[in-house]
């Protein structure tokens, strides 16, 4: 089969690889219709080669082995991660935390990948895989954590960061009725997020960028908030520009320390900070309903590109002038 593979810096082309066996009862072997893009453009940038690349996908299951709860022909989602299935997060659908993982690792950006069936939810027949594709970080990661929030639409959410994250948390806030101030540079991104309904977006170089997130809301800050950008200032704004009694989750991954000061950040503001990594699997089928109902969702996905254009699919992705970029790698 083929599979991705990052040949130098800002190179990278499709190279052959074995096709996956079954590993055990209970797996499938999918063929990957649509392998949405996340931020494998910085190993991209960085050029160190590498043959295995993404983590989320949408296809078809075509081999199943015994006790395997899909059959062929299924349309399936591909889950993250590759969990054990039998620890008490799992079991409560909680598996993103599950702290026992198999010995086991796939890219997800070739042709075939092999996966434990339990992690393969259904497609609805009138969802196409490129659409379906986006619960897994598209629209997943955002979701899981506007459920822990309690998004609704008496809801004012603070989004920063419009990658592509943070551009799906948009989909996700204006789908329950949430009004959405975001923070950006990126003109692109801007641009998309005022489309999609983004109400204001604010500069987070300004020096009174707190305040005046404040002063959109009356003075008392936003309700809610999504760190989308995993950056140690975005954490402080965040904080400090929430309401009394607000909550916070931070999404995006970040290598760094961000200071928090217990007595006037939490005591005092009495507000709740919570990671978010993806969300319930039980809470699929509510995800599924906002990839069917939304039409945002068509413009979260800004690019689709066969795999015989991965080149320029990375190129496109490091330009970050762009949302969610989908690759079809039978294409």
């Amino acid at each position: 089969m083929l599979t991705a593979a990052i040949t130098g810096p800002r190179r990278i082309g499709l190279v052959e690889q074995e096709e996956p066996v079954l590993p055990a009862e209970g797996w499938a072997i999918v063929k990957v219709h649509a392998a949405p893009m996340c931020a494998e453009y910085k190993a991209f940038v960085d050029g160190k080669p590498c043959v295995g690349l993404g983590h989320e996908a949408a296809g078809e299951v075509v081999r199943v082995s015994a006790g395997s709860r899909v059959g062929i022909g299924d349309r399936v989602v591909v889950m993250p991660q590759y969990p054990c299935g039998h620890c008490g997060l799992c079991l409560a659908g909680d598996y993103i935390h599950c702290e026992h993982g198999l010995d086991y690792g796939a890219p997800t950006m070739a042709q075939y990948v092999a996966k434990p069936a339990w992690l393969l939810p259904s497609i609805p027949d009138d969802v196409s895989y490129v659409k379906a594709s986006m619960a897994c970080c598209g629209l997943g990661a955002s979701f899981g954590a506007m459920e822990k929030l309690g998004v609704d639409a008496f809801s004012t959410v603070l989004i920063t960061g419009l990658g592509p994250v943070g551009l799906g948390a948009v989909v996700n806030a204006k789908f329950r009725g949430a009004r959405v101030i975001a923070v950006e540079t990126n003109e692109y991104r801007k641009a998309l997020a005022k489309e999609m309904g983004a109400e204001h977006i604010v500069d987070p170089h300004h020096p009174g960028s707190a305040e005046q997130i404040k002063a959109l809301t009356g003075g008392k800050g936003p309700d809610c908030g999504i760190d989308a950008s995993g950056a140690v200032a975005a954490h402080r704004l965040q904080i400090d520009a929430i309401a009394r009694g607000g909550r916070i989750a931070f999404v995006g991954e970040c290598g760094e320390d961000t200071t928090i000061r217990i007595s006037p950040d939490l005591l005092r503001k009495g507000i709740s900070l919570i990671g978010s990594w993806h969300y319930n699997l039980n809470a699929f089928p509510k995800l599924m309903h906002v990839i069917r109902s939304s039409p945002l969702v068509d413009r979260l996905i800004t690019h689709v590109f066969p795999a015989s254009r991965i080149q320029e699919a990375f190129e496109t992705s490091a330009s970050q002038h762009c949302a969610k970029i989908v690759l079809e790698p039978w294409k």
